[in-house]
């Protein structure tokens, strides 16, 4: 769910270029493709058999013109593809750092939820250089971590400009946080109304359904 919901949060418009930092499968960008105008979507992931799951993933879909996967670290984002190039970055990084939850035991999946090859910070700083100026970034995180997010944001010169908390229920604690940051905006940010999950256990709200596109 956190890949969907940042995916209808992003906006790419036309004829922007976008990069999905930590791509994983590639979902992002693929869902980005089919729910945006933009021109051209790149997948940034690590691990070989993810990527490799990325492009399988494209080539189903028939977006090899659209969607390039690129194996990479992205702590080396602005030297794989250069700085300022890019008019969007998403990112659905890892949300643990080492003393937060159990560790999974597969590395694959180790690898995607607790920060073992890059940080927050590394995230975001890259996220920073190879976006153009006045470029955006979207992230999904969780709020524990709000505080460090919003001080890594304004330390790499992108200003939060939008905001939204997901609460799994109405009378709940939200579990996710998605943010709108500008490369050189100016300080303002709009919270947004919150998005809540599930009526009851199994049931969507209709504002998720409207997001899956499930409402008749």
């Amino acid at each position: 769910m956190d890949a969907v919901l940042l995916s209808d949060f992003a906006k790419v418009k036309a004829g922007e270029t976008a990069l999905d930092l930590g791509t994983g499968t590639g979902i992002i960008p693929v869902l980005l493709s089919v729910r945006t105008e933009g021109s051209h979507f790149t997948g940034l992931e690590i691990q070989e058999e993810l990527s490799y799951m990325a492009r399988r993933s494209v080539q189903y879909n028939g977006l090899e013109d659209r969607i390039d996967i690129v194996c990479g670290d992205l702590k080396k984002a602005d030297t794989i593809f250069g700085k300022g190039v890019f008019d969007v970055v998403t990112s659905n990084p890892p949300y643990m750092i080492g003393t937060h939850g159990l560790k999974n035991p597969s590395l694959t999946k180790a690898i995607a939820r607790h920060e073992i090859c890059c940080t927050l910070e590394d995230v975001v700083s890259q996220a920073s250089r190879v976006l153009k100026d006045r470029g955006r970034f979207y992230l999904v995180h969780r709020p524990f971590r709000l505080a460090e997010i919003f001080l890594q944001l304004q330390k790499a010169r992108l200003e939060p400009k939008r905001m939204q908390l997901v609460y799994p229920y109405v009378d709940r604690e939200p579990n996710m946080v998605l943010i709108e940051a500008c490369k050189g905006g100016n300080p303002r940010i709009t919270v947004e109304r919150p998005l809540i999950v599930y009526e009851a256990p199994g049931v969507y709200t209709r504002d998720i359904l409207e997001i899956y596109h499930l409402v008749p």
